[in-house]
């Protein structure tokens, strides 16, 4: 994507930088070295099964922050694959040293901006979820042109999603969660299902600083529906 402006209050942009190569292999490998991969060339997607060393389910963490809800679902579910995205470097660098020092093979990391990640890079029907946490929500009306969610970005999330495959949403504003909604049900693409709920070891740090602050979470999910009826 275009590159997302430095959001407001909820973290500042940093300039990409390369990854390190990937582990040899998604599921069996040594301990890897370094979970980090490279931005492929300009106009490229990237290369999933080349990236993971095997094919398998791809699930796709956007803004993965400290890691919380990554690293706890890569241990869940060590055959499949996950693929980190997140801005800020040192965030990337603390969750690679702890995906490292677990041996969690099933785990990549790309810094990268969110939109740039999904409207340019991943490949057609390639991903079977998609997690979106606490993106920024641009609050002042002046600035929600630069929210992540717009009608380009659905189409990107359609195109990337396979079969029947599932976003999955949380914010703590209200607002935002409104517009989104309303978004989506504007799109006969994808229908509303059952939201998803983290368990604990999930949870976000964004999530457990709000609710210690008692800020209600707005949740939903969608699935893309498979044969859109023209009529």
């Amino acid at each position: 994507m275009p590159a997302e402006p430095a959001p407001s209050d909820h973290g500042t942009a940093q300039p990409p930088l390369p990854g390190r190569d990937a582990a040899p292999s998604a599921v069996i490998a040594a301990p890897p070295l370094s979970c980090r991969i490279d931005l492929p060339p300009a106009g490229r997607p990237l290369s999933i099964e080349a990236i993971f060393g095997a094919p398998g389910p791809l699930e796709v963490d956007v803004g993965c922050g400290k890691g919380r809800f990554l690293l706890a679902m890569a241990r869940r579910h060590p055959d499949v694959m996950f693929l980190g995205i997140e801005k800020r470097r040192k965030r990337i660098e603390k969750v690679d040293r702890k995906a490292c020092r677990e041996g969690l093979t099933n785990i990549r990391l790309l810094l990268t901006e969110a939109a740039c990640l999904i409207e340019e890079l991943m490949p057609p029907l390639s991903a079977r979820a998609v997690y979106i946490f606490f993106p920024d929500p641009w609050p002042k009306r002046r600035h929600h042109r630069r929210r992540l969610f717009s009608a380009a970005f659905i189409d990107a999330l359609h195109r990337t999603l396979s079969g029947e495959g599932r976003l999955h949403l949380a914010t703590d504003d209200e607002d935002y969660y409104l517009a989104i909604r309303q978004l989506f049900a504007a799109d006969r693409r994808f229908v509303d299902v059952a939201a998803y709920q983290p368990a604990d070891d999930e949870r976000t740090e964004f999530e457990t600083i709000f609710l210690k602050l008692g800020r209600p979470i707005h949740r939903c999910s969608f699935a893309k529906v498979a044969v859109v009826d023209p009529t």
